[in-house]
């Protein structure tokens, strides 16, 4: 019997970033932190915050569901991004 080892992430690992306004943006964000974006109208935060990390991790746990509960929400496309790593599912409430 294998034993599998659970490995912890501790950032959120982002390449390539293309969504709306940005440019290729690469970032490593910690995890488990109060993390705070700031910058100028439309320099981007909503679009790498929402646009970004909410629409893969919505993407990832819509993945998750059963096919069968999949057909009743449709596709959703994948952000304009080259790598996401150490991005749990997300749901917004």
């Amino acid at each position: 019997m294998q034993h599998r080892e659970r490995v912890r992430v501790d950032k959120l690992v982002i390449r390539g970033a293309r969504e709306h306004n940005l440019k290729n943006v690469s970032v490593d964000l910690p995890r488990d932190a109060l993390i705070v974006f700031t910058g100028l109208s439309g320099s981007g935060k909503s679009s790498l915050a929402f646009d970004t990390i909410f629409a893969e991790g919505q993407r990832r746990y819509v993945e998750s569901l059963s096919a069968y509960a999949r057909q009743f929400l449709g596709q959703l496309d994948k952000p304009d991004v080259d790598f996401i790593e150490g991005l749990s599912p997300a749901v917004s409430i």
